[in-house]
């Protein structure tokens, strides 16, 4: 029984062997042809991808200084145009500052003004229209006395009581 067995157990790792080395040429076959696979892909990519790449790069190099002259002019293009508009904000400060200066004298000149039209007018009605009301309550008296003097009648009031204007009011 023991030569049984293991007759069994040496047929049993042949077999193994055998299926194992089957496994190994079919791995071995399809990995040559996807190797095959490969490197015709391989070529093909090169073959239609390197030209590609070899025209990006020359057209790199070419465009390169293009690029950097545009960036140079550019970097400069907004320094100045930074520069001139910190100018016409400092222009335009000044012109505010200027304006509301302005403003102010103005508001002082009319203030000044009103100042002085109200003091003339006061000065006016003091020594202009205080003169002419004693002028006229002199006339006043001076035509009355002359109508006492003369001779003339007193003039009634309108109301037709016959009581003079004065003594209504209390």
């Amino acid at each position: 029984m023991d030569d049984t067995l293991l007759r069994v157990f040496i047929a049993v790792t042949t077999f193994a062997v055998v299926v194992q080395a089957g496994i190994l040429v079919g791995l071995y076959l399809a990995f040559r042809k996807s190797s095959a696979k490969m490197e015709a892909l391989a070529t093909e990519v090169s073959s239609k991808a390197l030209p590609t790449l070899e025209s990006v790069q020359s057209l790199l190099v070419e465009l390169r200084p293009r690029i950097e002259t545009l960036t140079t002019n550019l970097s400069e293009s907004s320094t100045v145009v930074r520069n001139q508009l910190e100018r016409i904000d400092a222009t335009l400060t000044d012109a505010l500052d200027r304006g509301r200066l302005q403003v102010i004298r103005a508001d002082e000149l009319l203030s000044r003004t009103l100042d002085k039209v109200e003091e003339t007018s006061e000065s006016v009605h003091k020594t202009v229209m205080s003169p002419l009301r004693h002028v006229n309550g002199l006339v006043n008296a001076i035509s009355t006395g002359v109508d006492v003097f003369l001779g003339q009648k007193r003039r009634h009031p309108k109301n037709g009581a016959g009581v003079p204007q004065d003594e209504m009011f209390i």
